[in-house]
């Protein structure tokens, strides 16, 4: 087949890159199946009228205009590898035609939930904190530095949200015996059960469980909807563990939760990213900060490769994207994540 009969799709990763999602092996496949037209988010509407026609897939999340989906008449399917689905693009239009939007973000799950554990478990057993004592000479030997510590192995798990990060961390979760109740409101009851959850309210997640996971996206519905009475409901000395997004929490809010005594937490994501060097968060006691960096692996950037060169091959053969997660008509416009500046 010569290169001008390929399939062409327009490549615009930005913040990611081709390098970034594919392994050399992976790289050469895909510039062996398609012809692949780079540019920058902003440059896809500014390519050449015949590119934009031929065009049967982005690599991205480019804005795009009506206009410039009016040129895009053999589009077939957007693979966001950012994976925060953002109000950019006429959704409706994209739906109405058949084309598909789909994002990676499933392969964030995995390490994100591995995390959280993680985090659940230093601030059961102060470990960070242990070490640092440690450093300085100032260690507590034996019982005498146990004096706040506790099991995750049989606690009260609440978990708020339910998708890919949240089914992963319970998954994890399952060899603790831990009881863990659920609250998503985007899901029926037997969706949770079957996953072998407690489906609860939000009050009842929040004021019977040891650990709380936030692992919720942000919506339109629920940005800062945890706040100063979401924390005073919380167990006294309970642990907080953000993963998700901090749009859904009154950050000042939780922060005062910490500094208080009412909550202890931790946190991979903060309002404004990078954080101030000065803001109070960096050396708020009871506070376990993580830099935006949960699920930035390279094995995970990696098996975004594999997803899109396989659901590729099945919009090739006239089929359905299966590995991608699709974005849902009724859902996709309630999204305010806030996408990620840089890898």
């Amino acid at each position: 087949m010569s290169n001008n009969a390929l399939p062409l799709v327009i490549s615009a990763p930005e913040p990611r890159t081709l390098e970034l999602i594919f392994t050399p092996p992976q790289l050469a496949l895909f510039r062996k199946r398609y012809r692949i037209v780079e540019t920058t988010p902003e440059g896809v509407a500014g390519l050449p009228a015949h590119v934009l026609a031929e065009a049967r897939y982005i690599v991205g999340q480019p804005p795009l205009g009506p206009e410039t989906l009016e040129r895009l008449q053999a589009l077939r399917c957007v693979f966001n590898v950012e994976t925060n689905l953002v109000n950019n693009m006429p959704y409706d239009t994209l739906f109405a035609r058949g084309i598909h939007v789909v994002t990676t973000g499933l392969v964030f799950a995995e390490p994100v939930a591995e995390l959280g554990l993680a985090m659940a478990l230093n601030l059961a057993r102060g470990i960070v904190d242990a070490d640092l004592a440690f450093r300085q000479g100032k260690e507590l030997w034996g019982g005498d530095g146990n004096a706040t510590a506790r099991l995750l192995s049989g606690a009260e798990v609440g978990i708020i949200g339910f998708g890919d990060l949240g089914r992963a961390l319970n998954r994890l979760l399952t060899g603790f015996r831990t009881l863990i109740r659920v609250f998503d409101p985007w899901l029926p009851p037997s969706i949770l059960i079957d996953n072998g959850v407690e489906p609860a309210s939000l009050d009842k997640v929040l004021s019977e469980s040891d650990y709380v996971f936030v692992v919720a996206s942000v919506t339109s519905e629920n940005q800062g909807f945890l706040g100063t009475e979401a924390f005073a409901k919380m167990r006294k000395g309970a642990a907080f563990i953000l993963l998700s997004r901090a749009g859904v929490v009154d950050f000042p809010a939780l922060m005062e939760a910490v500094r208080s005594g009412q909550i202890v937490a931790a946190s991979d994501v903060f309002p404004e990213e990078p954080l101030a060097r000065d803001h109070p968060v960096r050396t708020l006691p009871g506070f376990l900060r993580s830099a935006h960096r949960a699920g930035a692996l390279d094995v995970a950037f990696k098996r975004m490769g594999d997803m899109v060169l396989e659901d590729m091959d099945l919009i090739d053969r006239g089929l359905p994207p299966l590995r991608s997660k699709r974005a849902e008509r009724e859902t996709v416009s309630r999204m305010r994540s806030k996408p990620v500046d840089k890898n």
